[in-house]
């Protein structure tokens, strides 16, 4: 199998968002979910934004078109609304059982892309769709 580098960023990212879990499960004791998600929404701003100086992407940031704005805009309200709810919802229930259903995404991001990407569903798409719905739900099975 040929690692392209998109998979080896996903796979560090699955691996990150891991990590993500296990460290925001253990720094909610006592504190407010929100207050949590505020907090490491500081502290990615301050990396990223290094990230971007440090590699000279910054002025890029003045040719950038107005649907370009438009989608990052509504891409991050959708993300800000993820975390507030994946760390209000790691605050109440078991890690494993948290991700299992944030993975869920999956199905309504392969769905939200058939739609509009018009990206395409294939036999091995649905597949892979079904099998993860059914692992998901093996993880939250009582």
């Amino acid at each position: 199998m040929n690692i392209t580098p998109w998979i080896f960023y996903a796979l560090l990212s699955a691996f990150f968002a891991a990590l993500t879990a296990i460290f925001a499960k253990a720094g909610l004791k006592n504190i407010d979910s929100d207050l949590a998600t505020a907090i490491r929404t500081a502290v990615i701003l301050v990396i990223t934004w290094g990230i971007v100086f440090f590699k000279g992407t910054n002025s890029q940031a003045y040719t950038i078109s107005k649907n370009n704005w438009l989608f990052l805009v509504l891409s991050a309200i959708a993300t800000g609304l993820s975390w507030l709810f994946y760390f209000r919802a790691l605050q109440e229930g078991r890690a494993a059982e948290v991700s299992a259903i944030d993975k869920g995404s999956l199905l309504f991001t392969a769905l939200l892309a058939f739609i509009f990407l018009k990206e395409p569903m294939t036999p091995k798409v649905l597949l892979g769709i079904g099998l993860i719905f059914t692992g998901m739900l093996m993880m939250i099975w009582k």
